[in-house]
This record gives structure tokens, sequence and C-alpha cells, in this order.
């Protein structure tokens, strides 16, 4: 069998052109048929693995019922879960009663009873804001609170947004 690279006149891309005869040439060619197909079937699946990230709609609390959130999950090009978490008509928290100074969002892991800080959300004049974090697990709840300071190491104030996020794993 012998491979040759041809031209188009309008195109300077190769292709290639298997020139051969006999019965050797058409197992080769079922071969490349399938090895395409298992290429194809394996781009189209990673591709869907990258692009397919998760959106789960915020639950507000009772105390703010017109506050939403979503959050976007997806992995980045290392397979690390990413959250960025998008608010809107979220109060300032000094307007809260009692007024507090910040929103932390947390994580809860399923099985854990501890919360995991992962960072202040900031709430702009048009009452949104947006947070990005990596998160170490998969399975967890997501939730926002108002607190007195972004040192809090335990959540301790009122909870504004919760939500269950189930990626697998």
């Amino acid at each position: 069998m012998v491979c040759s690279r041809a031209f188009r006149k309008h195109d300077n891309r190769p292709r290639f052109l298997i020139i051969g005869s006999g019965e050797g040439d058409k197992e080769t060619m079922k071969r490349s048929s399938a090895a395409t197909l298992t290429l194809v079937i394996l781009l189209s699946l990673s591709a869907t693995m990258a692009c397919g990230g998760k959106k789960v709609e915020m639950t507000p609390a009772s105390t703010q019922p017109a506050a939403s959130g979503v959050a976007h999950l997806d992995h980045d090009k290392n397979g690390n879960l990413n959250v960025d978490l998008r608010v809107k008509h979220l109060a300032h928290p000094q307007n809260l009663s009692p007024p507090k100074s910040t929103y932390i969002v947390w994580i809860q892991p399923k099985d854990s009873s501890s919360p995991q800080k992962l960072g202040e959300l900031r709430v702009n004049d048009n009452l949104e804001g947006q947070f990005k974090a990596p998160v170490p697990v998969s399975n967890f709840q997501i939730f926002v609170t108002a607190e007195d300071g972004p040192t809090v190491s335990q959540p301790s104030g009122p909870e504004v947004l919760r939500q269950t996020v189930g990626m697998g794993g």
C-alpha cells in the first residue's frame, strides 16, 4: 500500500490518498474506519464532559424572598470542580435586621457535618454579586449566610440562599 499527498488547486490542505489493491487493503480500510469511528466517539464524549456543566437554582430564605441565585458548576481542564455563583436582588447585609457586614459562601459535603467556608460574596449597588471558587467535593450543600465579618470560621448568621448539588462521584 502506498500513501501519497495530494493538494487541491484552491486549497493548500494536504489530502492523503491510499493507493493499492488486494484483500489486505479492504482489511486496512475496515481497521481505519473503526479507528476513525472510535476517535469520533471519544472526541464527542470529551467535548460533552468538558462543556457539560451543571446549573442549580438557589433557594432563598423566607427573610429574603426576592433574592435569587444560580450556581454554575463545571470542571476545568484538570478535572477540578469550580462553582460560579451569581446572585440578584440580595439586600446589602447592612440593611438586614439585625445588620450584618458581609455575606459568606459555604459548602457542606454530603458526608460531613462541618461546613467549609469558600469565601466572601460581595453585593454591588444593583444588589447583584458573583463569587467563583474551586470546590473540593462533588456532592454537597452550598449556602450563603450574612455574617458580622469575613473572618468567621463557622456559619453563625442568618442563611439567605441554599441548594443541594450532586455532580456524581
